[in-house]
């Protein structure tokens, strides 16, 4: 994976996530690929929850996946997330999810955009976040 800032978040595969097939329904992963890229930024230093306190939004902007491999239930899946870059107002991610058996299940990236949550306009991207990023670029 090409980004700097890595980040690997271990996620089980619950019961209530599989479908009749037995396997990880596909509408799970947006919330896996959530939980990993918040982690990511709290391993930095950075919280959502404080971003969003201080009037700053990060919603997605473009979600793309490419199912690889099925992921079952109660599989471990291992989900490396990665900062590709930060231009302007957005970020993105790149993520590749393996098992416990470190088989490829899936590769994705999202694009988000720090908003300003009084004008809903994008705003520039908060410095403790370019400060990790630049510095894991040097």
């Amino acid at each position: 994976m090409a980004g700097k800032t890595k980040h690997i978040t271990e996620i089980r595969v619950r019961y209530g996530e599989t479908d009749k097939m037995g396997f990880c329904y596909y509408g799970n992963y947006a919330q896996f690929l959530e939980v990993a890229r918040v982690e990511l930024l709290r391993s930095q230093g950075v919280s959502y929850k404080e971003l969003e306190d201080a009037g700053i939004l990060l919603p997605v902007r473009n979600f793309s996946i490419k199912y690889i491999a099925p992921a079952k239930y109660d599989d471990l899946l291992f989900i490396q997330t990665e900062i590709l870059k930060i231009n302007g107002s957005r970020i993105i991610f790149i993520y590749e999810i393996r098992n416990q058996k470190n088989i490829l299940i899936a590769t994705a990236n999202t694009e988000l955009v720090f908003l300003n949550s009084d004008t809903m306009k994008p705003t520039h991207v908060p410095t403790e976040i370019l400060a990790f990023h630049e510095t894991e670029i040097k």
